[in-house]
């Protein structure tokens, strides 16, 4: 999947481009989604994400993120990234925060600007990272990454920072 679907201000299509000639220091408006996997146990699972990512690289964020290809279900999408990603199959998806949208400048100076609703599933069976996508994995009790988050903000994505807090007021976490 190369293409994101671009959107104006009021979140309305208005066509796609190629993921990897939008995400710069004038990044438009786009769709994303972000996903908050948890286990029977009631632990979340957080990510490092992998030094190669072009932002934010290694440092920790949500269970995983993506771009739904333009015309595809964000459902859909979600899936198919569990499952690209992470090797898991997830059940139970629910859409917890529909108009979630942010905007953050990387060190670089790469700019991220997602209409981005956030999901929250559970996971059956184990995982199996992909290396280019993630460096780390850890499951954890939601009031741990609460402390975490609080102690080391610099260590966490900026969207799941956001998300984190977000999600407790809901009680998703």
């Amino acid at each position: 999947m190369d293409d994101v679907t671009l959107l104006d201000i009021d979140g309305t299509v208005i066509g796609s481009a190629s993921k990897h000639l939008v995400h710069t220091a004038d990044t438009p408006l786009h769709l994303g989604f972000s996903c908050h996997l948890v286990d029977g146990d009631g632990r979340v699972l957080v990510t490092r994400r992998a030094l190669g990512k072009l932002t934010w690289p290694g440092v920790w964020t949500n269970s995983f993120c993506g771009h739904p290809a333009p015309g595809e279900a964000i459902h859909d999408a979600v899936h198919r990234r569990a499952s690209e990603e992470l090797g898991a199959v997830i059940s139970d998806l629910r859409t917890v925060l529909p108009d979630y949208r942010y905007r953050a400048v990387d060190a670089s100076g790469i700019v991220e600007n997602e209409h981005c609703p956030v999901h929250v599933a559970v996971v059956g069976g184990e995982i199996a990272p992909v290396a280019s996508e993630v460096a780390e994995w850890a499951w954890t009790d939601p009031a741990t990454l609460v402390a975490a988050v609080r102690a080391a903000p610099y260590a966490f994505s900026p969207w799941m920072r956001e998300q984190l807090e977000l999600l407790r007021a809901l009680g998703e976490v």
